[in-house]
C-alpha cells in the first residue's frame, strides 16, 4: 500500500500538471479592447480594410480581439459623447478616424489614439512634430501638399485649358479649410483658380455641383474623407449632371465614374495603421512613435467618361497610369 506521503507527492504532482495545461481562468480577460470613433459610418471602408489588416497580424475578433465601434454618421456633434463611450468602455486603443481625433483628444490624455488624418496634425495642434509626437497621439496623416498640387498638375496636363477648379469640401472637417491657401497657391502656381465650395450632407451634394456650375468650373477635386467615399456615386453622377469631370483621391472612384484618380495606396495606409496598434499592444507608448505619411502612390484614368465628357486623353498620362477603365 501506498505511504499517506508518497500519495500527497502523488496528488501534489498531478495539480502541478494540470495547472500548467489548463486554459485561462475565466475570470481572465485574453481579449484586447480596440475602440474606433469614425466620423463617418460603420459602411466606411477605412474601418473595413482596418479591420482586415488587424486580422492579418493575427488579431481576431472574438479570439483575441474586441472592438468597440463608435460612429456619428458625419454628425461632428456626435463625436464628443462618442468619444467619452469609448473611454467609458475601458478601451486600450481608440483609432480616430478623420476629424474625430479631436473629440479623442478631448476625451482622454492617457489612453492611446492613433489618428488616421487628412490633415496636418502638427499644424491642427495635435502633436508637437511628426517626428516626435509626444502625449498619447500617433498614428498616419495624409497630409502631403504635395500630392494635391500633383493631382492638380495632372487635371492640367488632361485638361490644357483649365483655369478654374471647383475644390468640393466636406464643411464638418475643420482640415479642409485650414489646407485651403496651399491648395490655392499651388493652384495658382499652375495658372489656375481654385473655386471651393461646402457640402453638408448627402441632400447638399446636387447643389453645392449646381453652384460650380454656375461659377464656370472646369473640373471638380474631390477630397479624402469617409463623407466622399459613401457618397462617390451622388457626387460622381452629380458632376456628370453638369459635364464637370472630376478627379478623386482614391482609385475606388474610378468604378463611380471619376475621370482621374490621384492618391496613396491604400493598402499601405491600413497596414502601418494596423502596425501602431500592434505595437502599442505590444507596450509602446505613442509618444515615442513617429507619425508616418505615405509612400506609394497610383494614378487611375477613367476612358469610358473621358469619352463620355469628350475629353482625349494623352497617351503620355495612360503610360504613367496604375488602373485604366477601358471604353
Amino acid at each position: 500500500m501506498s505511504s499517506p506521503m508518497f500519495v500527497e507527492r502523488y496528488i501534489t504532482g498531478l495539480l502541478i500538471l494540470f495547472g500548467l495545461f489548463m486554459p485561462m481562468s475565466l475570470d481572465a480577460d485574453p481579449l484586447r479592447r480596440v475602440g474606433i470613433l469614425n466620423y463617418a459610418n460603420a459602411s466606411d471602408v477605412r474601418v473595413i480594410q482596418f479591420r482586415d489588416a488587424l486580422r492579418d497580424l493575427g488579431y481576431l475578433e472574438g479570439q483575441n480581439l474586441a472592438l468597440t465601434e463608435r460612429h456619428a454618421d458625419g454628425a461632428l456633434s456626435r463625436l464628443p459623447e462618442l468619444a467619452t463611450e469609448l473611454v467609458a468602455a475601458k478601451v486600450e486603443i481608440i483609432i480616430a478616424l478623420g476629424p474625430a481625433v479631436w473629440a479623442a483628444k478631448q476625451a482622454t490624455t492617457t489612453i492611446p489614439i492613433v489618428i488616421h488624418s487628412s490633415g496636418d496634425p502638427v499644424r491642427a495642434g495635435l502633436v508637437a512634430s511628426l517626428a516626435q509626437p509626444g502625449g498619447n497621439i500617433t498614428g498616419f496623416s495624409l497630409a502631403l501638399p504635395e500630392t494635391d498640387g500633383k493631382r492638380v498638375a495632372l487635371m492640367r496636363e488632361l485638361l490644357p485649358d483649365l483655369r478654374r477648379l471647383g475644390v468640393l469640401e466636406d464643411s464638418g472637417n475643420p482640415y479642409f479649410r485650414q489646407a485651403r491657401d496651399d491648395l490655392d497657391q499651388r493652384c495658382s502656381s499652375l495658372g489656375v483658380k481654385a473655386v471651393f465650395v461646402e457640402f453638408a450632407n448627402a441632400a447638399d451634394i446636387d447643389g453645392a455641383i449646381a453652384r460650380m456650375a454656375r461659377q464656370r468650373v472646369q473640373a471638380v477635386l474631390l477630397n479624402r474623407g469617409g463623407k466622399y467615399w459613401n457618397n462617390r456615386s451622388a457626387i460622381i453622377d452629380g458632376a456628370m449632371k453638369y459635364a464637370i469631370p472630376a478627379s478623386a483621391a482614391i482609385m475606388g472612384f474610378l468604378s463611380a465614374g471619376a475621370l482621374l484618380t490621384y492618391g496613396n495606396v491604400l493598402d499601405e495606409q491600413f497596414e502601418r495603421q494596423a502596425a501602431f496598434v500592434d505595437r502599442i499592444l505590444r507596450g509602446a507608448k505613442p509618444a515615442d512613435l513617429p507619425i508616418e505619411q505615405p509612400t506609394r502612390f497610383e494614378l487611375g484614368v477613367n476612358l469610358k467618361t473621358a469619352q463620355a465628357l469628350g475629353i482625349v486623353v494623352p497617351q503620355s498620362l495612360l503610360l504613367q497610369a496604375s488602373e485604366v477603365v477601358p471604353v
